[in-house]
Formats: C-alpha cells, structure tokens, sequence
C-alpha cells in the first residue's frame, strides 16, 4: 500500500482551496451544489473529487506538477474534438485543476462483467479517427510541453534510460538481471534501427494516450469520451495499442504473451482500417507488429518520469514496472527477429 500521508491531495489546506476553487467554478456557472464534495481517489500523480450538482455529477480532478499540461491538452483538445473529449465546466491550467461534467459509465462495465470485448469496436474506430485528426495539431501539442516520443527522438532517450541504473534495480528482487542489462545496451543500434524502419512507412505522429484501457473511456447515451490525458505523449499512433490490448488481455484474463483471441484481431483490423489512406493492409499490419517494442520504451519512459519523482514507500511501490516494461520490450524485439 501507498503511504498515503505523503500526498498533498489530503492535506486539509489543499482541500480547502480546491472546494473554494470548485465552487466558486460553479457559482460562476450557475450550477448549484447539492451535496458534499467526495474525493473518489488520490495517487501520487492525481486526485479526481466528485462533486454533485443541480445539473448532475462534476468532477474534479488535480494533477501533479509534471504532467499539469494535461488540463490545457484536454481543453484544447476539446475545442478541436468537442464530441469526444470532455465537457469542460472550468479550467485552472496553472494549477492542474479541471472540473467535468459527467461523461457517463466506464466503458469497463460493458466489457468485464461479460469478458465480452465487441463493445470496443466504435470506439476503437473513434480512437482512430481522433488521433488522425490530431496529427494535423502535432506542433500545438508539442507546444504544450508534452512528451515528443516520435521515433526519431526515442534512441537517444533509451540510450539515457538505460544510464539510470538504480531505476533499473540491477540484480534486485523484480529487477533486471545482468544479462538483460547488457542485452538492452547491445540493442541500442537495433531499437534505432527499428525506430528508422517505423518511420519509413510514412505514418504521420499523433497523440498517443498513453493509458488508453477501458476505465478511460466513458459511455453516455452514444457518446464516446476519451479522458484522463496525464500519460499523453506524441509519438507513432499504434503505441496505443499496447495498452488497448493489455485492457482486453486482463479483461479476458488471458495469460501474458497470450495469442491474441478472434475478437482482438476483429478489433485490431477495425482500427488499422482506418489508416489504409497511409499504407496497404499489409503494410500497415507489419507497422503494427514493428510498433509493438516501440510501444513498450514508450510506456518506460513514461512510467520512468512518474516514478523517479517519487521518495520513499511510494517509489519502492511502483519501482518494479521499469524492468518489467523493459523485459516486455525484449520480448518483442526478439519476436521481430523471428
């Protein structure tokens, strides 16, 4: 468990402003509460409130000081796709706060109740439709301040990472061995060799979401909203898609590594259709399989920026996804061999 004592979301001072903050938003939105403010759920990077009102549920949510850039990407997001992103009540860019209207039921629970994933097929297909769009408003996004993970800026990146070695926890309990230390420094030359490969087809960078699973994406009488943007980085599009299918794996509770079921390739053929503007359907299935150790040193280094700004019990907590993210990245590379 997390020692929750060290996150400012529950010092009383903090709270105190956020609730001014909140309803002062809504006083200002002639939107009247009607109950007490609730805090849903608090880690070290973010805490989302529940806030009920005249006009149904808000909610609030504060992010931490190195991802605040993911309440001026979500506005501007949603100017730009205002049928899939969230209704935005207010917005404080410099503090991180942002506060919702309700988007609706989790996605989640149309899926693991049943282990049925065909409820993943529309919005799979707005997802692609999405990030094609936001590839034209890469340079306004990367203005922002987030993440630039396109290819040709991720072998310098992995080469720093690997420089981290406590990070890494080297011969640790949950860490890398010694030889996965050394085969991940030999492969230097091969991910950038295979960063170059992923460039030359000529799929233009978008937002990657970054933890892109059902629980953040909601469902309201048709309507589709994408949320929860702290992770969000530019980079090849199908870097999504990691997560997409680990989502799926765990809802179908399928072992690691498991070949994809019929209705995981249904969706992946679903998604991939819709960039066939860009390449052949063959060409954009090899893109696919060359994103997929791409896609894990992109989820490294996004998991290495949260959790080296952790002390304490909360880094010892999430410590161990670096490596094990980094075994994930081995693994497809090797398959990309075979």
């Amino acid at each position: 468990m997390s020692d929750q004592s060290q996150l400012r979301w529950h010092d009383p001072a903090w709270q105190k402003q956020a609730h001014d903050w909140i309803r002062a938003e809504a006083n200002r939105n002639s939107i009247q509460l009607t109950g007490e403010i609730e805090q849903n759920h608090a880690y070290a990077w973010s805490t989302v409130m529940r806030v009920p009102s005249n006009e149904g549920t808000l909610f609030f949510k504060a992010t931490a000081g190195e991802t605040v850039y993911e309440i001026t990407l979500t506005k501007r997001m949603a100017g730009w796709f205002p049928d899939c992103m969230p209704e935005l009540v207010a917005v404080d860019t410099t503090r991180g706060w942002m506060l919702m209207r309700d988007g609706g039921e989790q996605l989640r629970a149309s899926i693991r109740p049943t282990q049925d994933v065909r409820p993943w097929a529309p919005v799979i297909t707005k997802y692609a439709e999405l990030q094609i769009g936001l590839a034209e408003h890469v340079d306004e996004i990367l203005a922002l301040g987030i993440p630039d993970h396109r290819p040709a800026a991720l072998p310098a990146l992995y080469s720093q990472l690997l420089t981290d070695t406590p990070s890494l926890m080297i011969d640790q309990e949950k860490g890398l061995t010694s030889a996965e230390f050394q085969r991940l420094q030999g492969l230097t030359p091969r991910f950038e060799q295979i960063c170059a490969d992923l460039s030359a087809y000529g799929i233009p960078a978008s937002i990657n979401h970054g933890d892109f699973h059902d629980g953040n994406v909601l469902l309201k009488n048709g309507r589709i909203t994408f949320f929860d943007w702290g992770d969000a980085s530019v980079t090849h599009p199908f870097v999504s898609l990691r997560t997409f299918f680990v989502s799926m794996e765990i809802a179908l509770e399928l072992e690691d590594y498991a070949p994809p079921t019929p209705g995981m390739i249904a969706l992946r053929v679903r998604y991939l259709e819709r960039w066939e503007k860009f390449a052949s359907k063959e060409e954009l299935l090899k893109v696919y399989f060359l994103s997929k150790p791409v896609a894990s040193i992109v989820k490294t280094l996004a998991w290495h920026n949260t959790i080296s700004r952790l002390e304490g019990p909360l880094r010892e907590e999430y410590a161990w996804i670096v490596p094990e993210v980094l075994r994930e990245f081995l693994y497809h590379e090797k398959r990309l061999e075979g």
